[in-house]
């Protein structure tokens, strides 16, 4: 019976396996002690997040994977709502935002900012779970990992001050990008080092060498050098880019609109970036972007597509066409007057734009829970206008009795009277009282008689 019950469950963990659904193992406290003796890749989670759930299957594949290549790096996830007290949880890994993808090596963690998606998150696990800094000892390698990496660091030469800055920024900037390490002769004959040592990036089907006197620190350089010159743009990729501190000029077409106007847009941008990459390349990014929706909530106006604009995303500024792009030729003049200052910038982050980006934000979730949930909208908004409502009401009704009441105890002019005259014989009495005078006594009232001697007196 033992036998049969281990054999459906091996049967049930196979089956699992087989269709991607590995349950990645939920991890507790004491996962404190033991992380140290591997290398965890962990999803902090909260339960009531909507991108954490969208991530969890995605995360599955990515348990699954790596699982069956054998990898070294185990994969979990946590609960960071249950365990936010706890001083390893709160203070070391300093979660800030749902879901935070963590690489755990030894005293190290390492955060993951890329893409959510299954092939993006092996990579970097490979990537920072290898060494630091990766040899290259043929040419044959130099060729594969060309074929296999879009962009890659290669430092050429022996020990230097250049190799221990080399080294410094690796290790911060690992998380982006692969780092590695070369002789002269496995560097292909097509690359021209003017001096040595050297750093160089590949990427583009070319190679640009670090230069200190143009390109100052190395580790900013290394920043602004990791992505490829054309990209596909959405939201998150937009927000990577501006720590490279360039501008991205960015088609805005839609994909599925297969008209020569938003084909030929797409193509103009791609051949600037490929033929202009040695002009453009210190200032610019390009790529395209599918739709307008997030642009308009970018720039808080609406965009017709097809279009081009240029973000500066360190400062929110951007530019939109003053002319009609027709060609590659067109496209280089209006980039061109972007960098002499020709172009007038929109937007920014003064004041009055921070005020305007309150108002759009606020009026977008407004319309946006309506649109989605009216009846929910009608709850939110109009529960508190009914609470005012009645507290003004309340006011105005307690203001309205407070004047009936005191009308209500208004004296008649006879009450006055007697009241006044009372007044009067009281203060007589206290100045006769004064001079020793006897005060004369008030006049009695008639006493009734009682009840006994009227009954008689009327028989």
């Amino acid at each position: 019976m033992w036998v049969q019950s281990s054999a459906l469950c091996f049967a049930a963990i196979l089956l699992d396996v087989a269709f991607g659904k590995t349950v990645v193992p939920d991890l507790d406290d004491s996962f404190k002690e033991s992380r140290k003796d591997d290398i965890w890749l962990v999803d902090f989670y909260a339960p009531w997040c909507g991108h954490c759930k969208k991530l969890e299957p995605i995360w599955n594949e990515v348990g699954t994977e790596m699982t069956n290549m054998g990898s070294p790096v185990k994969v979990g996830k946590m609960d960071a709502t249950t365990y936010a007290s706890k001083p390893f949880l709160g203070s070391y890994f300093a979660l800030r935002q749902h879901p935070l993808i963590k690489l755990l090596k030894g005293d190290l963690a390492y955060n993951y900012r890329g893409p959510r998606t299954k092939d993006d998150i092996i990579d970097f696990a490979h990537r920072v779970s290898g060494a630091l800094i990766r040899p290259l000892p043929s040419r044959q390698m130099f060729e594969h990992v060309r074929r296999r990496h879009r962009v890659f660091y290669v430092y050429v030469g022996g020990e230097s001050p250049l190799k221990e800055k080399y080294i410094d920024a690796a290790s911060e900037l690992i998380v982006y990008s692969y780092f590695f390490a070369a002789t002269e002769e496995v560097i292909p004959e097509s690359v021209v080092l003017k001096e040595m040592p050297a750093v160089l990036v590949f990427k583009d089907d070319t190679y640009f060498i670090y230069d200190e006197f143009e390109d100052g620190d190395l580790e900013s350089w290394i920043t602004r050098e990791r992505f490829q010159n054309y990209l596909t743009v959405d939201g998150f990729l937009l927000y990577e880019l501006g720590d490279t501190g360039k501008l991205v000029v960015i088609a805005v077409i839609d994909e599925k609109n297969t008209s020569v106007e938003h084909t030929r847009l797409k193509s103009v941008i791609k051949e600037v970036a490929q033929d202009y990459k040695a002009h453009f390349r210190r200032d610019f990014h390009f790529g395209h972007m599918d739709g307008n929706e997030y642009i308009n909530s970018l720039l808080m106006d609406e965009l017709k597509v097809p279009t081009v604009v240029v973000l500066n995303t360190s400062n929110q500024q951007y530019y939109v066409l003053d002319r009609q792009i027709r060609n590659v030729h067109d496209m280089v003049r209006f980039i061109d007057n972007i960098l002499n200052g020709t172009v007038e910038a929109q937007g920014g982050d003064s004041i009055l734009q921070r005020l305007k980006r309150i108002m759009f934000d606020a009026r977008t979730t407004v319309l946006s829970i309506f649109k989605s949930s009216p009846l929910m909208g009608c709850f939110l908004f109009g529960l508190p206008l009914g609470v005012i409502s009645i507290m003004c009401y309340g006011i105005y009704s307690a203001d309205s009795d407070g004047g009936y009441m005191e009308e209500r105890y208004e004296l008649t002019k006879s009450e006055l009277e007697t009241l006044e005259n009372q007044e009067l014989m009281e203060e007589r009495l206290e100045h006769q009282g004064r001079n020793g005078l006897e005060a004369p006594l008030p006049p009695a009232e008639p006493v009734p008689p009682p009840k006994d001697a009227a009954d008689k007196k009327k028989d």
